[in-house]
């Protein structure tokens, strides 16, 4: 569904400023991907994912949406526009309704659908999201951090995108909150399979336990790609382009080279609870 060709951003053309942020990258996201996005501060990750819908026009290349070109017309780009749902870092800051129900009603209501259909797409997004009836009615500014990100969700969400693309969704939040934001992306994911889902993160950990597929930029270009699995069992590559591998990667690669028979494939919490269980408890060797 997202294509990009050749695609190539440049800030303050003719300047003394000129900088390249995207050089010549090519992407094809297919329907139902969930993809995470990582690289250092600058590597081009939020420049390219503001190309999705047109907030930012490439230098030269084209970015396709369904094979059409989203900067050709005007037509395609409100196509573009609609498809493609962006959820910006922090983007509990754009609330400004009084109510829940009137923030997640806006995107859907300024698409000019009647009352019927707009209170139904604003139910069934606060439910995807987690908030229930009881949170509707309440004014957006009285809700935690967490319930904030979750309603500035719902209101992309309720626009019914084919692709949420979401910047950083974690940063600031705590443990708990983070968590909540991490299993929403996950369930979204499994009730919307044709859905791309898409996310930025600086987290390593967040990936491993909620991404499929992996993009990694580096110096505006992609460096490489693939499955979670393929990407982290890359850590050396990662560390030369200022990345790291999941801790528990790194935990695992360290009890390696202590003669622990570990699997390669550890890059959560989770998975590496499990093999150091079957080592230590269930007659594993050493």
């Amino acid at each position: 569904m997202i294509k990009t060709e050749d695609l190539c951003y440049t800030y303050g053309v003719g300047t003394p400023f000129e900088r390249h942020a995207l050089q010549n990258v090519n992407l094809e996201i297919p329907d139902g991907a969930l993809t995470a996005i990582i690289g250092h501060t600058g590597s081009g990750k939020s420049t390219l994912i503001q190309h999705f819908n047109a907030l930012i026009k490439p230098t030269s290349g084209r970015v396709l949406i369904d094979g059409a070109d989203i900067n050709a017309s005007g037509a395609e780009l409100k196509r573009a526009r609609r498809a493609v749902g962006l959820v910006f870092q922090y983007p509990e800051h754009q609330l400004f309704e009084e109510t829940v129900y009137r923030d997640i009603a806006f995107g859907p209501r300024n698409m000019g659908l009647n009352d019927e259909e707009i209170d139904s797409r604003v139910r069934n997004a606060a439910h995807l999201v987690g908030l229930g009836e009881k949170y509707l009615e309440r004014s957006p500014f009285e809700l935690s951090g967490g319930e904030k990100r979750r309603a500035a969700i719902a209101g992309v969400l309720a626009m019914e995108p084919k692709a949420l693309i979401l910047d950083e969704p974690t940063a600031g939040l705590d443990p708990k909150g983070r968590d909540d934001i991490l299993s929403i992306i996950k369930k979204l994911h499994e009730e919307n399979r044709d859905m791309i889902i898409l996310f930025v993160s600086h987290s390593m950990e967040d990936v491993a336990k909620t991404a499929e597929n992996v993009i990694v930029m580096n110096e505006g270009r992609v460096e490489f790609e693939g499955t979670v699995e393929t990407v982290f069992s890359n850590a050396e590559r990662l560390r030369k382009i200022g990345l790291d591998a999941p801790q528990m990667t790194l935990l695992a690669d360290a009890m390696r080279g202590a003669g622990f028979a570990l699997p390669d494939n550890i890059y959560t919490v989770e998975g590496a609870a499990d093999a150091i269980a079957r080592i230590f408890g269930g007659g594993g060797d050493v």
